[in-house]
């Protein structure tokens, strides 16, 4: 619901969808080891040096490797939910992050109401309904630039890069259950004149019942990624930079290491040379929609079947069904 596959079809013929495509190749920067890594991520930082940064900053590796080519004195921030008690882990490893090389930390506090009062613009900005982190991403960004920050380092395309995705990677996945996997809520399950999205997983099709799975993640999945980091700073009109985007590995990705537990190996390599501590598990970026939708009790539009058994759907599903009713509400 949340990506358009085909740019020229929309919602709405008044309408026009913003789609992300990605860097192409003679754009990339080829890396093949831990040190060609550090050399091309230090470098981009190196042509950034004119503008006042800003990093958002987790707890997870990724972002925390880019903090260590922040200027000293730079600006981080890092999102806080539930007064602290969501992910309270992460919030401190943010904070060691920070310390170590000597960034300002910014907590940006969000609560529902935060994301019920930016939800709408990004959606504007789309032209589809969205992801549940670019209502937070959009609220950072307004935040940042009040602070007076002209670039915004984002560190979302290690996963897609390196390898991060492990449940995806996970094994060689047959067609139909790699299509019930990505499909995330199956189309017939909650609306009434559903269309099959067979389709878009067709020309990755291998024989009878396999798929190149690495192709569409590749292809499909890093777009829809890319694109909600890209709407939610457009819409708050801030510029992003995305060092790891960049990057194209130079060999396959090496699945027996990302199936034995080494999911972006080379980043897990370059964050032992930048940190003493333990690498953290790697978790997505934090939004409590398992607590915001806990007492939602689903779509009312005609759209929408009555039958949907909403205790059975995760809050991220949830978040799906909530934001296309209301884009729908706000455009029909």
């Amino acid at each position: 619901m949340r990506y358009i596959v085909d740019d020229n079809k929309d919602f709405f013929q008044t309408l026009k969808h913003q789609q992300y495509h990605q860097n192409p190749l003679n754009h990339r920067i080829f890396v093949g080891s831990v040190e060609d890594t550090d050399v091309a991520l230090k470098n981009q930082f190196k042509l950034l040096r004119h503008e006042k940064l800003g990093i958002m900053l987790s707890g997870g590796m990724d972002s925390a490797i880019l903090a260590s080519y922040m200027p000293k004195g730079a600006d981080a921030y890092t999102f806080r939910f539930l007064d602290g008690k969501f992910q309270s882990d992460e919030l401190e490893r943010a904070k060691y992050y920070a310390q170590i090389y000597q960034l300002n930390l910014h907590y940006v506090d969000i609560n529902w109401s935060v994301v019920e009062s930016c939800v709408e613009a990004c959606m504007r900005s789309k032209g589809a309904p969205v992801h549940s982190i670019e209502p937070q991403l959009y609220y950072a960004a307004q935040l940042a630039k009040a602070d007076g920050i002209s670039m915004m380092i984002v560190g979302d395309g290690a996963d897609y890069v390196f390898g991060g995705m492990d449940g995806l990677l996970s094994k060689d996945w047959g067609f139909d259950e790699f299509y019930q996997r990505a499909i995330y809520i199956n189309p017939k399950d909650v609306l009434v004149n559903a269309t099959d999205m067979r389709d878009v997983f067709e020309p990755y099709r291998i024989g009878s019942n396999s798929i190149d799975y690495i192709r569409f993640y590749d292809e499909k999945i890093t777009d829809e990624s890319y694109a909600s980091y890209e709407n939610a700073f457009h819409a708050a009109d801030m510029p992003y930079y995305d060092p790891y985007e960049r990057l194209k590995l130079l060999v396959p990705l090496d699945l027996d290491r990302i199936r034995n537990g080494e999911s972006k190996y080379i980043i897990r390599e370059l964050f032992k040379r930048k940190y003493t501590m333990p690498v953290p598990q790697k978790l997505p970026m934090p939004r409590p929609v398992d607590e915001y939708f806990k007492n939602w009790e689903g779509p009312q539009r005609a759209e929408f079947r009555k039958d949907i058994p909403m205790d059975e759907l995760t809050g991220n599903q949830k978040w799906q069904l909530w934001c296309a009713e209301l884009f729908l509400n706000m455009f029909d």
